[in-house]
C-alpha cells in the first residue's frame, strides 16, 4: 500500500506527540508523586459507624485550628448523614467525608466545593462561607437507581 509522504508526515508526528505525552505523564505521576489532594487516608468501609469521628456525623464546633467548624458526614445509599446543616456566616468550615457503599459524589452547587467519596477513603475539603442561604449539596456520582433522590443542604445562617 502506497502512503503520500505528508500522510507519512502527519502520522509520525502524531505517534510521536503521543509518546512524549505519555512520557510526560509518567514522569508527573509516579517520579514527582502527584496524586489527588483528598483521600489521603484510609479506614475500613464495613465499620464506619464503628469509627470516630464518623460514629456521630454532624457539625461540630472546634478551638484551637485554622477552621472554626467540622462538618463530619458520611454518605450511604442514597443519603447523606446528617440531612441539614446550619453554619454561620463568614465561619471557616472543614468538611470531613466518606462513604459505606459506592462511590458518591459531594457537590454543594452554587459554591467550588466538589469532592469524590470512595469507600474507605476519607476526603476533606476546607472553605469559608462568606455568603447566606441555603445551599443544595447533591451527589454527582452515579450510585444506583435512588441517584436522584440523594442531597442535603447546608444553611449558612446570619
Amino acid at each position: 500500500m502506497h502512503m503520500h509522504r505528508y500522510e507519512k508526515w502527519w502520522l509520525t508526528l502524531g505517534t510521536g506527540s503521543l509518546i512524549i505525552f505519555l512520557i510526560i505523564l509518567g514522569i508527573s505521576a509516579f517520579h514527582q508523586g502527584h496524586q489527588p489532594p483528598s483521600a489521603k487516608a484510609y479506614i475500613n468501609p464495613e465499620q464506619v459507624d464503628a469509627i470516630a469521628p464518623f460514629d456521630q456525623p454532624g457539625l461540630n464546633k472546634v478551638e484551637g485550628k485554622e477552621w472554626d467548624y467540622e462538618l463530619v458526614l458520611v454518605a450511604s445509599t442514597f443519603f447523606y448523614d446528617p440531612g441539614v446543616v446550619e453554619v454561620p456566616k463568614g465561619s471557616t468550615l472543614k468538611i470531613i467525608a466518606t462513604t459505606k457503599d459506592v462511590i458518591h459524589g459531594f457537590e454543594v452547587a452554587g459554591t467550588n466545593i466538589n469532592m469524590m467519596l470512595e469507600p474507605g477513603y476519607i476526603s476533606e475539603y476546607t472553605t469559608t462561607l462568606d455568603q447566606t442561604g441555603e445551599f443544595l449539596v447533591v451527589c454527582n456520582e452515579y450510585c444506583g437507581v435512588g441517584h436522584h433522590t440523594m442531597k442535603s443542604m447546608i444553611k449558612v445562617v446570619d
